[in-house]
């Protein structure tokens, strides 16, 4: 037990645990000896010496009144006050008599048993602690090193000395990775079991779009441009519902960046996805038609109870509403939480103007024919 304060003062260092814990666990484990070696019934403590950084094993014994029945109940850990004082004429009802046990009361097998568990509970507090820190950062951005990719296409990264798995199903389409990559993922889900720490990573999340933006727009990270709400389908497109209470703020340049050079670096880190910026709007109309920018709407009719919202538009907007493949209309309806209805109107100026277009060309043609004839 000599200098044993600064041997677990330098386990704790190592291990990356607190002092105060290690010290914990190293008083339980020979409580739990002594137990064994010694005594069940008898009430230990350990007590250190921080001047002479040392511990030592205690049997503690309460003075009781001489006719006091828990004398004979728990004779190991108390005594009578007339026998007290013949120990110390100075003692008194409820003082704690301490015996001190050294660690030869034990066997040598024991003393080792202490130093193996020790070994197994520095182990499970390491994880504990791991466990903790991670379960702080789920939906929080995570680095590490891809270890390899199974038949499977899961791909396994090492995060702080811990194996954490991106399974295909939240991998961005398209993307390939091997042995050695770098690789930059949500980390999505925490959970110990009896193999140890599991992680799981995502890279298709919206919240994957939201931590780059916060990394690379000084506004966001900042706080001066609050993200509301995003959107993604994982490397197409995606759309994120910006906004600012700062009048001095353009949130949709602020986001975007200079010929958009802060929104392209986020897109090319999501395998080249589009990245599209709306300026949110508590009133629903107004979300909506920005919302499904680049088509011109004429009017929104929410309604409430269905969570839908009716759109009227031209029908010579109505393709870019929908975007290629309905990626457009998909993804506005992630980031409003409405399902859109369109109603298209057709263009009658758009056609009155065609018919006289084709009625102009008509005369031209028929003129330069009776020209010729002539």
């Amino acid at each position: 037990m000599e200098k044993i304060l600064d041997i677990i003062e330098i386990l704790a260092y190592e291990k990356g645990i607190p002092y105060e814990m290690v010290l914990d666990i190293v008083k339980n484990l020979i409580i739990k000896t002594a137990k064994q070696e010694i005594g069940e019934d008898i009430d230990y403590s350990v007590e250190e010496n921080q001047k002479e950084k040392t511990l030592k094993l205690v049997h503690n014994v309460l003075v009781c009144q001489d006719n006091d029945p828990i004398l004979t109940q728990d004779k190991a850990n108390h005594i009578s006050l007339n026998e007290a004082k013949k120990i110390d004429s100075s003692l008194n009802v409820g003082d704690i008599i301490k015996s001190e046990l050294t660690l030869e009361n034990m066997s040598r097998s024991a003393v080792n048993k202490i130093f193996q568990d020790l070994e197994y509970h520095l182990q499970r507090s390491m994880e504990d602690q791991l466990f903790k820190s991670f379960k702080e950062r789920i939906g929080k951005l995570v680095n590490g090193v891809v270890l390899n990719v199974d038949e499977a296409q899961n791909t396994f990264i090492e995060i702080n000395d811990i194996r954490a798995i991106l399974p295909l199903k939240n991998r961005i389409k398209g993307e390939k990775f091997k042995t050695g990559d770098n690789v930059q993922a949500i980390l999505n889900f925490v959970k110990m079991d009896k193999n140890g720490i599991y992680l799981e990573l995502s890279r298709t999340t919206p919240k994957m779009l939201e931590e780059l933006l916060a990394l690379e727009v000084p506004e966001i990270k900042d706080g001066e441009v609050s993200i509301f709400k995003s959107a993604r389908i994982p490397g197409v497109r995606s759309k994120v519902a910006v906004h600012t209470s700062n009048p001095k703020i353009d949130p949709i340049g602020s986001t975007v960046g200079v010929k958009g050079v802060r929104i392209n670096a986020v897109g090319k880190q999501l395998n080249g996805e589009d990245i599209d910026c709306v300026e949110y709007s508590e009133v629903p109309e107004i979300f909506i038609t920005k919302a499904l920018s680049p088509a011109n709407i004429i009017s929104v009719q929410i309604k409430q109870d269905e969570e839908k919202a009716k759109v009227k538009l031209m029908s010579d907007q109505k393709s870019r509403a929908i975007g290629k493949n309905g990626v457009n209309i998909r993804l506005v309806s992630m980031l409003t939480g409405y399902n859109i209805e369109i109603e298209e109107i057709e263009n009658k100026e758009s056609d009155a103007t065609k018919e006289n277009s084709t009625n102009t060309a008509k005369l031209g043609a028929d003129a330069l024919e009776s020209l010729f004839k002539s």
